[in-house]
């Protein structure tokens, strides 16, 4: 089926060929072209270009979209949107003064969604997950990473990750899956922190790759969870099975997780709301993304990715909503778009870069998403009439987009 999009005001992240990154002062460039038209044909881009230049063709469909931005739908690339039930309770401890720490402490946190998720049968979970996911992609995300980790046993892990698989068996969504057996450590395994990962490595992990459940493989590698010297076990451990890393670092404490990361050849390394001098210097000329999560810190009232001085160092940097029950119940990409503006600095073509292209590659999925070219996934957004590009992270809060289609097909 061939559609053709017409009148577009301005479509946005448009290139030839494609790129495996923004960095630095390369993410303030944000390729448009004015009064355009684009081309689908099934799932795939097919062609672009300005109105005047449109050949004749023969569509199945035409859209007439004067007035209107059309940029590449989201790519979401840290997220735990398969979860079961909620912890509004806690929103409301934090309110009254409690740490996120302290809640953990108590027996709340991880633990407590991996007590709900080890009650809720498979079915259900998948069922809860699926309206997540239904509404990520009206939101206008095309890509999206889940990990596993409220699970906390063998049964309860490979049933979340059989669950990401179904999910992106049955959506036009892409889905990256990653394995994170090593979110926290369960009651059980309260003063054995060895013998827990000992489970991780030996008896779940062969199955998850035995089922090919996961691309990825992820730790919480922070004070009071696992140490860089966990991180590296766990690290080795999976490349064994093909899984590259993609972790959690810095996001209360910075203790070596970057370079643990840049040193196995992670593919991400996410959170960093606490970066040093040094980790700064370490992601420099590294295969590794760096991806900041600025809903979680304005959740959690936490200090956000210094991104400007990330940036402003020559790096490239991506966006991503961090969806789940305890410090980001949301997965609205264009809120994380506007508040990386308002609250870390970034312009709109740096933080649309990083939501796309960057986000994209942070999923392995560059060459396939996370802009306008041709062979490209047809995964686009066609906004409301607005005045720019710039008004969907200026207008934060506001519902901008008008339709939303992943795989050539509207949402």
């Amino acid at each position: 089926m061939k559609q053709l999009i017409t009148n577009i005001k301005e479509l946005v992240q448009v290139e030839s060929l494609p790129k495996k990154m923004v960095c630095g002062n390369k993410m303030k460039i944000l390729p448009t072209l004015k009064n355009a038209f684009l081309l689908i044909e099934n799932d795939v881009i097919k062609d672009f270009g300005k109105m005047e230049d449109l050949p004749k063709i023969t569509v199945d469909k035409t859209i007439n979209a004067e007035g209107k931005i059309v940029l590449p739908t989201w790519c979401d690339s840290h997220t735990h949107i398969v979860y079961a039930g909620n912890r509004e309770q806690e929103f409301v401890d934090r309110i009254n003064g409690l740490t996120y720490e302290e809640i953990a402490t108590n027996g709340g946190g991880i633990l407590n969604s991996a007590k709900i998720l080890q009650n809720t049968t498979e079915a259900e979970l998948y069922k809860q997950s699926a309206k997540r996911i239904e509404e990520v992609m009206r939101l206008g995300t095309g890509a999206v990473e889940i990990k596993s980790g409220y699970g906390l046993t063998k049964d309860a892990e490979l049933k979340m990750l059989r669950v990401i698989k179904k999910l992106n068996e049955n959506y036009p969504i892409t889905i990256k899956s990653t394995f994170l057996g090593a979110h926290a450590l369960p009651a059980e395994f309260k003063n054995n922190k060895n013998g827990y990962l000992d489970l991780v490595i030996h008896e779940i992990l062969p199955l998850v790759a035995k089922e090919n459940l996961a691309d990825f493989i992820d730790i919480f590698c922070e004070t009071g969870y696992f140490s860089v010297e966990d991180t590296e076990r766990l690290l080795k451990a999976g490349a064994k099975y093909g899984l590259i890393p993609k972790i959690h670092v810095n996001q209360f404490n910075a203790i070596g997780g970057v370079q643990a990361g840049i040193k196995y050849k992670a593919i991400s390394v996410d959170h960093l709301e606490e970066m040093r001098d040094i980790d700064i210097e370490s992601l420099k000329d590294s295969k590794t993304m760096p991806v900041a999560l600025p809903s979680c810190s304005y959740f959690l009232s936490i200090p956000y990715t210094p991104a400007r001085k990330m940036i402003d160092a020559g790096l490239p940097l991506a966006l991503a909503t961090d969806y789940n029950p305890g410090s980001t119940p949301s997965g609205n990409m264009n809120f994380v778009v506007s508040t990386a503006c308002i609250k870390m600095k970034m312009t709109p073509e740096e933080a649309i870069n990083a939501a796309t292209i960057n986000g994209a590659y942070a999923m392995g999925l560059e060459k396939t998403h996370g802009s306008i070219c041709i062979g490209k996934k047809a995964n686009f957004i066609i906004t409301k009439k607005i005045p720019s590009y710039g008004f969907i992270p200026y207008s934060f809060g506001n519902h901008q987009i008008d339709q939303v289609f992943i795989e050539g097909k509207k949402i």
